[in-house]
């Protein structure tokens, strides 16, 4: 709590050259660009960094080829070209994987034509992954013996990315970065609106944990409140092109149901792409894709009868998944970025998670609109030319902001783990050698936790039972993470309640101990607060509720 607390007071201080509201993929990638460049930062979200749509997606970095189907294929050229470009920034955390797509009878493409968009998919990407390939039945079933091939035609392989870790991880990573590059950024405090004053933005913030309120200063505002943007907008009497169209996707966390690392990719009932993701130890499995009129979302029965039906129709499990089986639910609204007024009569869900960037010149504002993690890095780059163009120096245009330490610094901190024999502790159990996975997480970071393993080698070993965290590391997040929440370490600085039912947690004998360290004597309140609100499961309770929309299906939308 004591970098957030100095932060705060930080925030106040001075003027700044920009303020970003919103701490999820667009708002971190573009405080992490500003910062490197030389831009005077602060970074607010009214609640943890990556709470909102950023911690529910697919985990995938992919290239769109959803999108070749409504034939925008400088989209997909753009996000082929941008996952590529994560992939050489990123090595050890954003990674190729295969993605098996199995085609059933009646399909309305044939296999042989989806598979020659496949190739017309990897030359879009530069031949930069792995060659597709078509798949028999026979195939199928021989590559991934729980698909049910009954009613298949065929298929094909594919490659993509997905996130070695959790989505919400890979956000704090550029919050981190702008930290470490001077911006001054704080989790859980709310603007309650901004108004311009002799070219000066002056937002009332209020602190979302101590009910105090303060004003900021900045030359420039920038809107990155995710699916919140239009609703900053009216406080900032902002008027944009743009507005948001929301999208509620889900997917369910169940135990593993394959021991194979890769994608498995259905169309599912109403026609659209469907996956079972690895993720260590579970198996994620979505999504839908219902229209909301609001961001604010949650799982419904319905929504889980959806998914269920459909991967018990696809899978030939010794037992169909059920209820019980559910071990975690994410559950989040795609922000879409559409102009009222435009694609009268076009298909809700053959609009783009394209992003938009409004910028008022006059008000030096800037709104991004829509967005998803494959594409940060262009995010990051657009947001520092508006900003250059509002008039804010930008004192190091050059400097390359965002990837993994450079390989020398990579090269000692293996050396050093060599050296002390650091991949023999690595718990029986685990996914991975521990030099791996603390590179992964924390690049140059990981090398002071050798130290403290190398001074006490208690520091090495496993924490809360059923995860992968060191108790160096929940030091680490202590000091650097800015944890005010147990869910914020639990939900999204790692992906334990993702993965391990919250029963468990609650009863691991290291919860406590981990409690102590990230909040010292406030651990037993923050025990309390967390379990209080989610209960003894694992997965949100969902809501018994008819939505407006009912379940997932195909819809005509007009503006």
């Amino acid at each position: 709590m004591q970098l957030r607390n100095s932060n705060i007071e930080k925030l106040t201080d001075d003027a700044f050259d920009v303020l970003i509201i919103g701490g999820g993929i667009n708002g971190a990638s573009a405080a992490a660009a500003l910062a490197g460049k030389g831009v005077r930062v602060a970074l607010i979200d009214r609640g943890d960094f990556a709470s909102g749509t950023s911690m529910h997606s697919s985990n995938l970095v992919w290239g769109g080829i959803k999108y070749m189907e409504s034939y925008d294929f400088a989209l997909v050229r753009k996000l082929c070209k941008s996952r590529n470009h994560l992939i050489k920034s990123f090595p050890s955390t954003v990674q190729e994987i295969r993605f098996l797509t199995t085609i059933a009878k009646g399909f309305r493409y044939r296999p042989s034509y989806l598979w020659s968009g496949t190739w017309l998919y990897w030359f879009m990407g530069n031949c930069f992954t792995r060659m597709p390939s078509f798949l028999t039945p026979k195939a199928i079933k021989h590559r991934e013996s729980i698909i049910d091939t009954r009613e298949a035609v065929g298929g094909f392989e594919y490659s993509d990315a997905y996130l070695h870790d959790n989505d919400a991880r890979f956000v704090f990573n550029f919050v981190r970065t702008a930290l470490n590059h001077g911006t001054v950024a704080a989790n859980y405090v709310e603007s309650l609106g901004a108004q311009r004053e002799n070219d000066t933005w002056i937002v009332q913030a209020r602190n979302v944990m101590t009910e105090d309120t303060f004003d900021i200063r900045a030359k420039v505002l920038i809107n990155a409140a995710g699916p919140w943007v239009d609703e900053h907008n009216a406080l900032s009497k902002q008027q944009t092109p743009h507005k948001h169209a929301y999208s509620k996707g889900i997917h369910l966390i169940v135990p593993r149901l394959t021991d194979r690392r890769r994608v498995l990719a259905f169309f599912d009932d109403e026609g659209r792409l469907f996956f079972v993701i690895p993720m260590g130890p579970r198996t994620c499995i979505g999504t839908t894709d219902t229209r909301m009129e609001s961001p604010e979302v949650q799982v419904t029965d319905d929504d889980i009868q959806f998914v269920l039906d459909n991967i018990n129709k696809r899978l030939t499990l010794e037992k169909p998944l059920s209820r019980d089986d559910i071990i975690a639910t994410r559950c989040g609204v795609r922000s879409l970025a559409v102009k009222p007024g435009s694609g009268k009569n076009r298909d809700f869900l053959q609009l783009s998670r394209k992003h938009a960037i409004d910028t008022h010149e006059g008000d030096a504002h800037i709104s991004i609109f829509g967005g998803k993690l494959t594409d940060c890095l262009n995010v990051g780059e657009e947001v520092v030319e508006e900003v250059k163009r509002l008039g804010v120096t930008i004192s190091h245009p050059n400097y390359r902001w965002y990837g993994e330490p450079p390989a020398p610094v990579k090269r000692e901190f293996m050396h050093q783990a060599q050296l002390m024999e650091l991949d023999a502790m690595t718990p029986a159990d685990s996914s991975e050698p521990l030099s791996i996975r603390l590179w992964r997480r924390y690049g140059a970071g990981a090398l002071a936790m050798l130290e403290k393993i190398r001074e006490d080698p208690r520091q090495g070993e496993l924490l809360i039972e059923g995860t992968e965290y060191l108790r160096c590391e929940l030091d680490q997040a202590r000091h650097r993470e800015m944890i005010v929440r147990l869910e914020d370490f639990l939900r999204r600085r790692s992906k334990i309640s993702l993965v391990v039912r919250d029963e468990e947690i609650r009863h691991s004998p290291g919860l406590k101990e981990a409690c102590e360290i990230l909040f010292g004597d406030q651990a037993k309140a923050r025990f309390d607060e967390y379990f209080n609100r989610h209960g003894d499961h694992g997965a949100e309770a969902p809501s018994h509720a008819n939505e407006k929309d009912g379940a997932p299906h195909f819809e005509t939308l007009k503006w």
